[in-house]
């Protein structure tokens, strides 16, 4: 894994870049976690991956932040690394994120993975569910900035609220391939409902999978994303 740092506007970014093919951006989950994915053997396999870490959060400079400078900030670093498309694949929060980069910036992705995510919606039921079944979610313990999981939840709760943000979901055309985690405490159907509504939305679930299966299940993680990140052969 080399480390690479990127100035955006004055602020450093640390950013791991590991492997060689089609280039793939990872994206973490929290918001606010720091890069945990940043590993030789997690990363996709025949794909060159990137790995920034967020501003403000582990090696990364910067502060609290919101989403549209998060985004911002993964532009740049697609910039300074000269990729014209790549893969964004998130987990977690990081796939919440990569369908918002998909709204913004669609020539700049080939395809968004989002890989136990949230979706942008939910209810009281969806709640209920998740806050019962958090205890007995297995222990993974992930460094997060406080102040940016802060302000990056308010802004995703303004995001959501927007208006115009279903009419423009049904009018993204970047294949989007939503992966559920099958034991994961997060009820699954917001994910359906984004994938039925994106014009190139998949969705699929991995049986028995917890949230974090990469760490639980490596070897599963590392089949499951690369074989995402392969479209098949026509």
């Amino acid at each position: 894994m080399e480390s690479r740092w990127v100035d955006v506007d004055g602020v450093v970014l640390h950013v791991g870049v590991t492997g060689s093919g089609p280039d793939v951006v990872v994206l973490t989950g929290g918001p606010g976690c720091v890069q945990y994915l940043e590993r030789d053997e997690l990363a996709v396999p025949g794909h060159r991956c990137w790995f920034p870490e967020p501003r403000g959060v582990g090696r990364s400079g910067g502060g609290a932040h919101d989403m549209q400078r998060a985004i911002a900030d993964l532009e740049a670093v697609r910039r300074e690394a000269g990729v014209e498309t790549w893969t964004v694949l998130g987990h977690s929060w990081g796939s919440d994120l990569a369908v918002r980069y998909a709204l913004d910036h669609p020539e700049s992705i080939a395809r968004v993975i989002g890989i136990a995510g949230r979706g942008p919606q939910r209810d009281r039921t969806w709640s209920e569910a998740y806050e019962a079944g958090a205890p007995l979610e297995p222990d993974v313990p992930i460094e997060v900035a406080a102040d940016v999981w802060s302000s990056l939840s308010a802004s995703f709760t303004d995001w959501i609220h927007r208006p115009d943000l279903w009419r423009r979901l049904a009018d993204c055309t970047v294949p989007v391939n939503l992966v559920a985690a099958g034991a994961d405490v997060r009820p699954s159907w917001p994910l359906q409902q984004l994938a039925e509504l994106l014009p190139n939305g998949r969705f699929s679930v991995v049986p028995d999978a917890p949230h974090d299966f990469w760490a639980t299940h490596p070897e599963l993680w590392v089949d499951v994303v690369g074989r995402a990140c392969t479209p098949p052969v026509a």
